[in-house]
């Protein structure tokens, strides 16, 4: 005889037996943010002392790839960041057809740095989401493909440094972002598992889709509102206002649920 408590057709689950959970959100314990053009307006900064230094503002991409370039040497252990920065300068210059002996290119490069350095702002959305991650009760870390002494020295500068449980760094690892290494180390300097961290930064490739390949929780922080199309299992966000909401509700959390609402930052 069909039970009146069960579709026809389907089986009777016997007496006792523990019903199977068909969706469990992942518990997030850790976050982990990139810092240039996610928590600090880096671009905007760099790009107006460039255009100062040589007069014109069309040549950004091309120091870009002239960076990206010397970086990685900088990251191997080839250059150290310093002769990294001059040889970036005087490579870019030279691509201009402009040829500098060394002390030139330290005076303009010095320069550069310097006028970039006094330009530094946070995105608006930074200092309150962090404050919340802080009160939230998360384990936090830096990961940056930038110098550690140098991006410790920047937190530090725009009163971050107190947020941060660990700032992780390509040139101090010898491995940068996308590297699963990079993410690795942070979850153990955090003590806790990729499964359990969620990454964010404005890099899809570097950043959203790296994190996820490591084994972390991809976001991608979109700021600009970008062609690219992210995987289906990396979220997008435009804003980090909006990471406590994603946090809540497409996680589990060690103090947060859906019903909880979001804690208040600390005074």
């Amino acid at each position: 005889m069909t039970s009146m408590l069960a579709p026809i057709g389907l089986p009777v689950p016997p007496a006792g037996a523990e019903l199977t959970e068909v969706h469990r959100p992942p518990t997030i314990h850790a976050v982990c943010l990139d810092v240039d053009d996610t928590v600090i307006d880096f671009t905007g900064s760099a790009r107006m002392a460039l255009a100062e230094l040589i007069g014109r503002d069309d040549l950004w991409p091309a120091w870009q790839r002239v960076t990206d370039e010397y970086s990685a040497r900088a990251v191997s252990g080839e250059l150290d960041h310093d002769t990294m920065r001059h040889a970036r300068t005087k490579a870019f210059l030279a691509d201009l057809g402009t040829l500098l002996d060394d002390e030139a290119v330290a005076v303009l490069e010095d320069r550069r740095l310097a006028r970039m350095t006094g330009a530094w702002r946070l995105f608006a959305d930074a200092l309150p989401c962090l404050d919340w991650l802080r009160a939230a009760g998360f384990k936090i870390a830096a990961v940056t493909n930038a110098s550690g002494p140098h991006q410790r020295a920047r937190l530090a500068g725009l009163g971050l440094s107190r947020f941060f449980d660990s700032v992780v760094s390509a040139g101090e690892l010898g491995a940068a972002k996308p590297d699963p290494v990079i993410f690795h180390a942070a979850c153990a300097e955090l003590d806790v598992t990729p499964a359990h961290t969620l990454h964010i930064g404005d890099r899809l490739d570097l950043d959203a889709v790296g994190a996820r390949d490591a084994g972390l929780h991809g976001v991608w922080l979109d700021r600009t509102g970008a062609d690219d199309v992210a995987p289906a299992d990396v979220h997008v966000l435009e804003t980090l206002a909006d990471l406590p909401e994603l946090l809540v509700s497409e996680f589990r959390t060690p103090t947060l649920t859906s019903a909880s609402g979001v804690p208040a930052p600390r005074a």
